[in-house]
């Protein structure tokens, strides 16, 4: 498998970045091969004279790089040479299997829309974060890609994270919920209100009907649904949180006792490992022709680590796949598509 790697996105770039892929060499097989994208001097400073592992490393020179604070379209048509375009276009001629990046967000998913494509019959792609729990693993989409969704698109993110939850997370019959400010039918926008008519229509999937924020950590369901400017929020929030959480437990230790604190190390530990998001790597790009993983920006060598590791397991088990199979029967996306032809998405 043939993994491109974006070497110049995210805060830490390129020295975590390209770290990251060196630690992926020995988890990986003589079969794959780790494209690094970014300017080849750089690169190469950063490479150690000798690569051990089974893996391939290459470089692909691209000159220019894409910011944070960027705007996404203009900076793709400023910068065709750079890392974050050139990644997409290794993947739309074919010369890569999977595309990372930590990059500039909003140019990831542009580049890999323009590029790569949609899958056939999705309208929109999306963002689809994996959130761990005490009742387990829960998949929220869109986290960002789309802030002005339409029904079909919010139908078909619960689609496609019905599909990936089952398929990767191994979750039998997952249950959708759409995200809402209450749990009653009369709650909600119209968009809400028109995509759960949609969601109640289709028999095939497990909807149960609208959920609120507290429901995500509460077991109640498996897939979110939601617009990408709900979904940031909710995901930088819990974030936070989280850290914030840690932060003052392991204050209150200290303040106790310094022996009481390290008894807990290792549980706080465990548990930190558990809610971190490096552990998971990237999130997918749902719904695009290929396999790409946006990483956080604050990427750590780990982070990249496991986000080489995560296209992998996406890769081989066919997701796009299925998710073509699921929306070419689907009437719903039928009738969506036959209306989207005649107006902007």
């Amino acid at each position: 498998m043939r993994i491109a790697i974006d070497a110049m996105g995210g805060d830490n770039a390129p020295g975590e970045i390209i770290a990251g892929a060196l630690e992926s060499i020995d988890l990986l097989t003589e079969n794959d091969e780790l494209i690094l994208v970014g300017p080849e001097d750089t690169i190469k400073t950063h490479l150690p004279s000798r690569l051990s592992g089974k893996a391939k490393i290459s470089i692909v020179h691209a000159p220019d790089i894409i910011t944070m604070g960027e705007t996404p379209i203009e900076s793709l048509r400023k910068k065709p040479k750079s890392s974050i375009a050139v990644i997409a276009k290794l993947a739309k001629r074919d010369q890569a299997d999977a595309v990372i990046s930590a990059g500039n967000t909003g140019a990831c998913v542009a580049a890999f829309q323009m590029r790569i494509r949609n899958l056939p019959g999705i309208n929109r792609p999306g963002i689809a974060v994996v959130f761990p729990t005490p009742e387990g693993q829960v998949t929220i989409c869109d986290v960002g890609a789309n802030i002005a969704c339409k029904p079909i698109h919010l139908y078909q993110y619960g689609v496609m994270g019905s599909i990936y939850s089952k398929n990767l997370l191994k979750i039998d019959n997952p249950r959708v919920g759409i995200m809402n400010i209450g749990s009653e039918e009369a709650k909600g926008n119209e968009i809400v209100k028109k995509a759960r008519e949609m969601f109640k229509a289709d028999s095939r999937l497990n909807f149960i009907g609208n959920i609120e924020g507290r429901d995500i950590f509460q077991g109640t369901c498996d897939v979110v649904v939601c617009e990408g400017f709900v979904g940031n929020v909710i995901l930088k929030l819990t974030e936070a949180l989280v850290d914030g959480l840690f932060k003052a437990i392991k204050y209150e230790l200290m303040e106790e006792k310094l022996r009481l604190a390290m008894k807990f190390k290792p549980v706080m530990m465990r548990i930190y490992k558990k809610y971190d998001y490096n552990e998971y790597g990237g999130a997918l790009l749902l719904g695009i022709n290929g396999t790409a993983l946006i990483c956080h920006g604050s990427s750590k060598s780990r982070t990249i680590k496991n986000a080489i590791l995560a296209s992998k397991r996406f890769y081989t088990e066919k997701i796009n796949d299925k998710i073509i199979d699921y929306i070419s029967s689907s009437q719903l996306c039928g009738s969506a598509q036959d209306a989207n032809s005649r107006q902007p998405a």
